[in-house]
């Protein structure tokens, strides 16, 4: 503001002292008006300048005076705004970036249930189109009627379970849904995929019922001879066949808890490293000696035939892998009746992989039932089952082995042509043995 005042003052006074100078006292007015006058046109160019500058854009105008620094500061608020909006902008992209990574769905819905924008987690799992399904209200795209009417009632202090789209018998899909309210009338749906919590829940609802179901039977035979036994006096050879059954029966119910024993180490104890190596053909006799001995306590005349095991070292646990490779064989010796054959054979492929397979003469499998072999006590028949001494945890031993070691578990059957199950075990987790040392070669060469 001093620098205007001053600015104006030398005007006006250069103005009155070249007026007086030219026409002395009549010229001194004339000239104080015409610096005046001066100074108000270059301050409105000035002005122009800069309010053409604000209105239209384009290359800053270089003015000085008050204007300029006006226009300075003006140019610097501009700038720190366009930063801040630069901030503000990219704030705003790095959240809706990271609402779209999330792995929860998330719709905004304005005050008339229209949706306003969702991520792509909500648009999978609703099936609904982010652009093209905007402004289109959520209870006509979502059709649930349990989510309809909470959707209607307002009353949003808890979640709602849903199906999703495209959910059946077969393949299910449900979907956690929670709205909260927001901003005037507005609100957040928030959605997550709980088919496997379900699946889960189902699983262990089954679990326990099929646990309670395979001990129970056991147990009431047991009473059932305990209580013959206290109070009937029974001749010898009667009362040994009893005894014989009952200690059936509790080799029965020991060999379904040591499966589940087993089962239970192997979710909760660490991967297995590739540190211990152990000989495919030790694996392999183990498994004849127990399908073998298996085969005689059952009374079966069958042809159990094991091809030369591969002369190489597996890496893992071998009691790991002795109980997979023994599950597959028992199976075979299991389901093969007399004059039957169980035929072993490994296999090295081209890519280093090593194959372990079981083939049998049995009944063979229906292709509906293969997909679920692996579960917990699934039977294809539950009496032939419990005939042959089987727990229905075999499979799930072996599937749980395998993963744990990297392999893979195939399953080929055809009903009335026997089945061939077949272990592939990984590249890394199979080697040569190892050379003997010098030391050793030299020491063999020794005389005796």
């Amino acid at each position: 503001m001093f620098q205007r005042l001053t600015a104006f003052l030398l005007c006006v006074l250069g103005g009155g002292i070249a007026g007086w100078w030219l026409e002395h006292d009549r010229g001194l007015a004339a000239g104080l008006i015409a610096g005046a006058t001066g100074w108000f046109v270059v301050e409105s160019v000035r002005a122009a300048k800069v309010l053409q500058w604000l209105r239209r854009g384009g290359p800053e105008p270089r003015v000085g005076g008050l204007w300029g620094e006006a226009l300075d500061r003006i140019r610097r608020a501009i700038r720190q705004q366009e930063r801040d909006g630069a901030d503000a902008r990219q704030r705003l992209d790095d959240f809706l970036a990271a609402i779209q990574s999330s792995p929860y769905g998330v719709i905004l819905l304005d005050a008339y249930g229209r949706i306003e924008w969702c991520n792509e987690t909500a648009a999978g799992q609703f099936r609904l189109d982010p652009v093209g399904d905007r402004m289109q209200n959520i209870a006509n795209l979502v059709r649930d009627p349990s989510f309809a009417a909470y959707h209607q009632g307002r009353a949003y202090t808890q979640e709602v379970v849903v199906e999703g789209p495209g959910s059946t018998p077969l393949r299910p899909m449900k979907l956690s849904v929670h709205l909260h309210p927001y901003g005037e009338g507005r609100l957040l749906l928030l959605s997550r995929d709980i088919t496997a919590l379900e699946q889960a829940e189902v699983m262990r609802r089954d679990f326990v019922a099929n646990v309670s179901h395979e001990i129970r039977t056991p147990l009431t035979v047991l009473t059932g001879f305990v209580e013959t036994l206290q109070n009937i006096d029974l001749p010898p050879p009667e009362r040994n066949r009893y005894l014989a059954l009952m200690a059936q029966q509790a080799q029965r119910m020991q060999t379904l808890v040591s499966d589940l024993l087993t089962l239970s180490r192997l979710e909760g104890s660490p991967l297995p490293g590739s540190g211990e190596w152990t000989a495919a053909g030790l694996l392999a006799s183990q498994c004849e000696q127990e399908a073998r001995a298996l085969s005689a306590v059952l009374g079966r005349d069958q042809q159990i035939a094991f091809g030369p095991a591969p002369a190489v070292e597996l890496a893992g646990s071998a009691p790991e892998l002795q109980s997979a490779m023994s599950n597959l064989v028992s199976n075979a010796v299991r389901y093969t009746p007399s004059g039957g054959t169980v035929d072993v054979r490994w296999r090295s492929l081209a890519d280093g992989r090593i194959e372990f397979s079981v083939r049998d003469s049995g009944p063979g499998i229906a292709p509906e039932h293969i997909p679920r072999l692996t579960e917990r006590f699934y039977r294809v028949d539950r009496s032939r089952s419990r005939e042959t001494g089987g727990t229905g945890l075999g499979l799930a031993i072996v599937k749980h082995v395998l993963q744990r070691h990297g392999a893979e578990l195939r399953i080929e059957s055809t009903p009335g042509s026997g089945s061939t199950f077949s272990i592939l075990l990984p590249a890394s987790r199979v080697r040569p043995p190892p050379e003997p040392s010098r030391e050793v070669e030299a020491g063999l060469k020794l005389p005796a």
